[in-house]
């Protein structure tokens, strides 16, 4: 596409994915857009080459079935919008099952190749050290998780958050149709609130402590070298470092059992009680309150699934504990992903608050879209809330709780509830599910494609 030679130029700053795609949505718009990529002026302590999306940990893009699996409907929804990143990811796949998995510098050559060679982007290697100049009146901070600190203090004054940086301790979440309520129950502490506010599972003394057993000797993440020198964010410690602190900690810290009554056994007082908290404005998902962790993922299934009521758990997201930079999104983001202060200054990728390559892509793909349609005098239009593209967009700018808010990978959770029954009239389940909320999505995604299209000519 020509573009006008008025047309003032995006700035985008951060070249990994969510930058990367964010500046290839913008010039496939027709306009003309600057990449900032500080490496190789400055380095990061991940990254080993100053190539374009760099993949520095797994070489994965996760599951590529886009009828039964969230993220593979992901794939297919940017597919479907031209995605450089699927681009240069289906054609540097490598063998991995029914998982999306790439030759990562294939991958980032590809990448950057088509970037060099597209007319309307420009790419300078230099450090943007603080907020962008008034003059970039439209810009969009691409910058992952390992921000310079320059940048990362400037956002931080400017939102006036107290952090950005530091070991982000992730409760796990839990879909809460996978919750057994004939153990778990409905309730607030001494009923306040609403007097329903949280899910209830209770633990005997036994349970309990085989629960702290389970809990001091399971394997447990180790940290990268880079991460050792960030210290905890004491407000989330992990609740094993809570455990480790004394066995009656946690009975007296976030599992105490007091002013609750099990309506399944109203005589019994239990000895602890594990609580979960309305995580999303749609009610699917629920996270366990002060259940942060460093546990591996395989441990955190065995361990916290011995909890009465979450035996045959489905968890949305597992804890985790990572050095991280992401600001407060629901808080400070309008639903385009411009920040309520300054519309024009967009945030794409992991500081967005999603988790993961696609999700960080998928961000920057919307951002760029958002950004170019401003440009060109048109009202951006988000994707429907039904699409995974929607979905997660909607999550970080509205639906999630801003008080509890953390980085999320995309899942089902996310999206509004299917209506519809099977052919014995049950309601959908499963697969069946899922598979009837891949087919609405990418339905609503068809029809949200052909109006852009339509506006755009």
């Amino acid at each position: 596409m020509i573009s006008d030679t008025r047309i003032k130029p995006v700035h985008v700053i951060g070249g990994g994915l969510a930058g990367s795609e964010a500046a290839w949505q913008l010039a496939r718009a027709g306009v003309p857009v600057i990449v900032h990529e500080m490496r190789p002026v400055r380095g990061t302590e991940a990254h080993l080459t100053d190539g374009l999306a760099e993949l520095v940990c797994s070489n994965s893009f996760r599951s590529d079935d886009h009828e039964h699996n969230a993220v593979g409907l992901l794939h297919e929804e940017m597919r479907r919008c031209a995605s450089l990143i699927l681009t240069a990811a289906d054609a540097h796949r490598v063998p991995a099952g029914a998982a999306l998995a790439v030759d990562r510098h294939g991958f980032s050559d590809a990448v950057q190749k088509a970037l060099e060679a597209e007319p309307l982007v420009s790419i300078r290697r230099e450090e943007i050290p603080g907020l962008p100049d008034a003059d970039w009146d439209s810009a969009i901070i691409a910058t992952g998780p390992l921000t310079s600190p320059g940048l990362a203090e400037a956002i931080r004054a400017f939102t006036g958050e107290e952090s950005l940086a530091f070991f982000d301790a992730i409760a796990p979440i839990v879909h809460k149709d996978s919750i057994d309520f004939s153990k778990a129950w409905f309730q607030s502490r001494y009923d306040k609130g609403d007097g329903a506010d949280y899910v209830n599972c209770p633990l005997t003394a036994e349970q309990y402590d085989a629960f702290i057993d389970a809990l001091l000797a399971g394997d447990k993440v180790d940290f990268k070298d880079w991460e050792t020198d960030t210290p905890y964010f004491e407000g989330c410690l992990p609740i094993e470092v809570m455990a480790e602190r004394g066995r009656r900690t946690l009975a007296f810290g976030p599992m105490k059992p007091v002013g609750l009554t099990n309506p399944h056994d109203p005589e019994t007082k239990p000895a602890a009680v594990v609580q979960l908290r309305q995580d999303n404005a749609l009610g699917t998902l629920y996270n366990m309150v002060g259940f942060q962790t460093k546990l591996t993922y395989g441990e955190q299934k065995r361990v916290f699934t011995s909890i009465p009521g979450l035996e045959n758990a489905e968890f949305a997201r597992l804890g985790g504990l990572h050095r991280n930079t992401f600001i407060n999104s629901p808080k400070l983001l309008h639903g385009t992903l411009g920040l309520k202060l300054r519309p024009q200054l967009r945030f794409a990728g992991q500081i967005s608050g999603c988790e993961g390559y696609v999700e960080s892509a998928g961000m920057g793909l919307l951002a760029g879209q958002f950004a170019a349609a401003e440009r060109l005098g048109r009202t951006p239009a988000p994707p429907p809330p039904t699409t995974a593209l929607g979905a997660l967009l909607h999550h970080i700018t509205v639906g999630a709780d801003a008080g509890t808010f953390q980085p999320m990978n995309v899942n089902f959770g996310l999206f509004p509830p299917v209506d519809g029954k099977d052919a014995r009239g049950r309601r959908l389940k499963g697969r069946d599910r899922k598979k009837a909320m891949t087919r609405r999505a990418l339905e609503d995604l068809g029809e949200w494609l052909t109006v852009g299209d339509a506006v755009a000519d």
